[in-house]
């Protein structure tokens, strides 16, 4: 048995055992051709001109990692709050957001925080009516090739690399969330969390979705052709609440915390 046999704990090939050594490298394991010349511990100290591993997976799994630890800590002392999603491309003097910051003073009145994405139109409106109410008013943005950044009226903020961890924070935080008119932004986080709901992967969540005329067309082809075809089962009518009333829409998103 070679050195290297002996140092692994391996044995010699033609013992019913296709490979002499064994190298452990943390959990991996590799045998024969596979066994590197170096060492974990040599790559780290070696000097190191290229700065390419900078973007390589294994260094973007810490940077997703930081991204959960920011988020948990920024968040974890939050209170009861309610997200709000909507387009971010609606005009100041719509009425879509007015209603929206009329959302965020009800839920900021009730010492709820709001949670957006931190951007403008819906997301600023609701922001701004939970600031002005002197409410905690959230903004998770995410890093975008067109850069909208934090709106003015965000007081806790962060922005996101990743989808997915914002995500997280979106649901983990929220006890409720008000769906305002959107495009695939809004729709993405719309079924995100009908999703999580029909499976049970959340306990309670109230979903509203505002403005009947928006909605309508999309839940009757959901409940019609999608259902009609086998494609899912039938959505319980009690995880979905679609109203054009402000006042309705806080009522019921905020429910589970005033339970």
């Amino acid at each position: 048995m070679s050195e290297r046999d002996d140092i692994h704990g391996g044995t010699p090939a033609g013992e019913g055992r296709p490979y002499a050594a064994t190298y452990h490298r943390g959990p991996v394991i590799l045998r024969g051709q596979m066994i590197p010349s170096d060492s974990t511990t040599a790559n780290l100290l070696k000097p190191e001109a290229s700065t390419d591993w900078l973007h390589m997976d294994p260094w973007r799994v810490l940077r997703i990692q930081a991204e959960f630890v920011d988020g948990f800590g920024a968040l974890a002392e939050l209170g009861p709050a309610v997200s709000v999603f909507g387009s971010a491309r609606i005009a100041h003097d719509a009425p879509g957001y007015r209603a929206a910051e009329r959302m965020g003073r009800l839920l900021a009145e009730q010492g709820v925080a709001v949670i957006t994405g931190g951007g403008p139109g819906v997301m600023e409106a609701a922001n701004k009516g939970a600031a002005l109410a002197g409410g905690k008013s959230v903004g998770l943005g995410i890093e975008l090739p067109h850069e909208q950044g934090i709106n003015d009226y965000v007081n806790l903020g962060m922005s996101f690399r990743y989808f997915f961890v914002r995500k997280t924070m979106f649901v983990k935080y929220s006890s409720g969330v008000i769906i305002c008119p959107g495009g695939f932004g809004t729709l993405d986080e719309m079924f995100e969390v009908l999703t999580l709901v029909q499976t049970h992967k959340v306990t309670s969540m109230p979903v509203v979705l505002f403005g009947r005329d928006y909605w309508d067309g999309l839940l009757d082809w959901i409940e019609g052709p999608v259902a009609d075809s086998g494609m899912i089962s039938a959505l319980d009518p009690s995880l979905v609440t679609v109203t054009d009333d402000v006042d309705e829409a806080v009522r019921v998103a905020s429910g589970a915390i005033n339970a």
